[in-house]
Parts: C-alpha cells; sequence; structure tokens
C-alpha cells in the first residue's frame, strides 16, 4: 500500500466515511427485540480486518461519484463509491441516532463505464475494481481518533485485480484527520447519503413517510441539490488539526510571515488583495473551512501563480495562498492560508498550513505549522501539489 505521499491511501477515506456494516438480516431482528448485536467483522491474531463478506445483503446507502471530467483530470475519487451498512448499526442508529460500538461500512470501487445511455449522458458504472472498510470501535481501536479505522482490500500491486483476505488499518493521519474536519456525523459523510440524513434518530422507518423535499437545486450549479440544512460535530479537529513538523522562520519567494502574531497583522491590512492572481468574486467552498459550501475566495502571490501558469507537478518554496472565508451575509470570518516551505511537498510536510475563524483575534487558529494532517490529507487529494485550487482563477 501508498504511504502519506501517494493519493491512494488518501482515496480509501474521504468518502469511506458515512456509512456502516454489521450483520445479516437475521441478526438485524435480534436488535429490534433488544437483543445484544454482535459484531459483523473479524479480526486475526495480527489485528488485520478479515475481508467481510455477504454486504450486497446489508443496507445500500449510495453512491457517490467525483469523476475525472470535472476535477481537471485529477478527481481524488474518480470512480462510484457503493456503500453498505450492516443492518445492526442501521437499526442503532435509527433508533439512537449514535454509531455503535463495532460499526462497519464497506465501500465497493466500481469504475467509470459509458457515459452514454438511451436516457442521456451521465456517469454510469463499469466494472468492480476495488473493496474499502471503516470500522468505529473503542475496543479495537482505542488509540484511532474517534476510534474509527479505515482499511483498503484494494490489490495495487496484483496484475490480476483480485482483493487481499486481510488489510491492516492505515495510520490515523492518513484518514481520520480529514474526516474529523470535513465528516458530518463522527466522522461520517453523513451530508452525502439521504439514506442516512433521514435514519439519524427516526425512531421508525423513514422511507415510508410520504414527506420529501420540495425545493430541488440547480444541478448545474455548485454544492446544489436538496435544500438540506448541514451542521458538523468537529469533536475531534483539536486532537488532530496539529503542526507535526518543524515551522522555519523566514521563507523565501513570499512576504507572508509564518509567526501567529505577525501574520494575523498581515492578514487583517490585507496586502494580499493587491496580488495579481485572485479570484474575482466569492463562490461556494468545497472544502470545511468554517462550514461547507460558505463564500469563499482566493489570492495567489506571483510565486504560486507563475507555477500554476507553468503547470508544475511541485511548486517552489514560497509558493502562497490566502483563502477569505466569509458567512452567509457575506461578511468575512476568516482566512486560510497555505504556504510552500520546502523543495519537496513531503507528505504535506513541506507546507506551512492555518486557518483561523476570526477577523478580531488571531490567538485561537484551527491550525498553524508544517504537516497540519487535517489540511493535507484535504489537500492531497486532486489539485496541483496540495493546492486545490482551479488554474486560472475565475
Amino acid at each position: 500500500m501508498v504511504n502519506k505521499d501517494g493519493h491512494r491511501r488518501n482515496r480509501v477515506f474521504l468518502l469511506i466515511t458515512g456509512l456502516l456494516i454489521t450483520a445479516g438480516c437475521g441478526t438485524a431482528l435480534t436488535a429490534q427485540r433488544g437483543q445484544t448485536s454482535q459484531k459483523a467483522y473479524d479480526l486475526n491474531t495480527d489485528g488485520e480486518l478479515v475481508r467481510p463478506t455477504d454486504y450486497r445483503s446489508w443496507i445500500y446507502v449510495g453512491t457517490p461519484v467525483t469523476p475525472n471530467d470535472m476535477n481537471n483530470g485529477k478527481a481524488a475519487f474518480p470512480e462510484h463509491h457503493n456503500v453498505y451498512i450492516d443492518r445492526d448499526s442501521y437499526q442503532h442508529y435509527l433508533s439512537t441516532g449514535e454509531w455503535r460500538e463495532g460499526t462497519i461500512l464497506v465501500k465497493e470501487l466500481v469504475s467509470v463505464g459509458t457515459k452514454q445511455a438511451v436516457s442521456g449522458n451521465g456517469y454510469f458504472q463499469g466494472e468492480y475494481i476495488g473493496l474499502e472498510a471503516t470500522i468505529k470501535s473503542k475496543a479495537d481501536f482505542p488509540g484511532e481518533p474517534g476510534n474509527w479505522a479505515y482499511f483498503s482490500f484494494t490489490n495495487h500491486d496484483d496484475p490480476s485485480g483480485d482483493l487481499a483476505s486481510t488489510a491492516a488499518a492505515f495510520p490515523a493521519s492518513s484518514c481520520n484527520a480529514c474526516h474529523a474536519a470535513s465528516a458530518q456525523d463522527d466522522f461520517v459523510f453523513t451530508q452525502h447519503y439521504p439514506v442516512l440524513r433521514a435514519a439519524k434518530n427516526a425512531k421508525t422507518t423513514p422511507e415510508n413517510k410520504a414527506s420529501r423535499p420540495k425545493t430541488i437545486g440547480d444541478s448545474s450549479a455548485p454544492n446544489s441539490g436538496a435544500s438540506v440544512e448541514i451542521t458538523f460535530d468537529q469533536s475531534g479537529r483539536d486532537e488532530v488539526w496539529q503542526a507535526t513538523a518543524a515551522t522555519p522562520s523566514e521563507i523565501e519567494g513570499t512576504t507572508v510571515p509564518t509567526n501567529q502574531d505577525e501574520l494575523f497583522a498581515f492578514l487583517k491590512g490585507k496586502s494580499y488583495a493587491s496580488w495579481d492572481a485572485k479570484e474575482s468574486s466569492l463562490h461556494p467552498s468545497r472544502g470545511p473551512h468554517t462550514n461547507f459550501g460558505k463564500p469563499v475566495r482566493v489570492f495567489m502571490n506571483e510565486t504560486l501563480a507563475e507555477s500554476m501558469g507553468s503547470g508544475n507537478r511541485e511548486h517552489p518554496i514560497g509558493s502562497t495562498a490566502v483563502k477569505e472565508m466569509y458567512d452567509d451575509a457575506g461578511v468575512l470570518a476568516g482566512w486560510a492560508v497555505e504556504i510552500k516551505t520546502k523543495d519537496q511537498s513531503d507528505g504535506g510536510d513541506g507546507w506551512f498550513w492555518y486557518e483561523v475563524t476570526s477577523t478580531e483575534t488571531g490567538d485561537a487558529p484551527f491550525a498553524i505549522g508544517n504537516g497540519v494532517s487535517g489540511c493535507y490529507t484535504c489537500h492531497s487529494g486532486g489539485g496541483h501539489d496540495y493546492v486545490k485550487s482551479n488554474w486560472p482563477l475565475d
């Protein structure tokens, strides 16, 4: 499997989050009757997850797809993800609104097949190409943030494409940080799965209700869809949004400081607004800055702009981006900053990261320093060397 620098590892986890596994139909019935449900997974003596079976008979949650065509040819998750949750965990979530001990989710990766059908153009499923899973267990994974562990059975080194029979958990830095920062409900991306949003603490079978959303968004607009109020459980954020690498005090190629007080003063002064490379207007955020879908605007210094224009795979030292973050009323609410500090990105450690959700004080940033896992894990998927903005800037 690939190390922290590779995209394959991060792909395992960004969309894996939303779901859970547990057992077959009979086990679900025992859970409804109040009896103790059992885990729907097995670990071997080495603590590796044995590849789950019969998961297609579990509760089907949904199939997200983020195709290359819509992500500058560099989507972090270009395939379809068929997600299943075991019946016991689904019933528990239905009854309590919480993910139970032993929850497991399986995500089956399916290639994008044809893009044309008699019904019209679209993204239709091709062939099965991989299998992944995530588990919540304090007993089995007491040291993992949120007690969630992530696995992949996709064997990239096997030309036959056969799945591995067991899988070791990925390091927490590969997955948990992005889930903690971006997932709606306890490391789970329920914001992308209406089946789970409807089930949360519903007490009864939600699909039997006649109610349906009345407002459907314009599918051509960013972050559109049914009108859904999304809130986030960020309980794991303080634990994972910490610097893990040394931060240089001075960086060639940029005028932006890395000292906390000096950086906040720089942002307050807004001298970055004079940079030539900047977005012309606000647009909905694609990341968790203050919250998904809130308005943002990106500015790039000359060093980064020239590198983006040249299509470099590695940006030079001093490459800097500043993101203004706004609230729904269009009032500036904070900033996010990334600065390249090394010749090599070094899996995110070669970038300085900063985020603050205040314009009055810089005393409590959510992130500051090199190697902040909550930042680099999200930025590693797609984009250009940890810079996710499209080029040229709109």
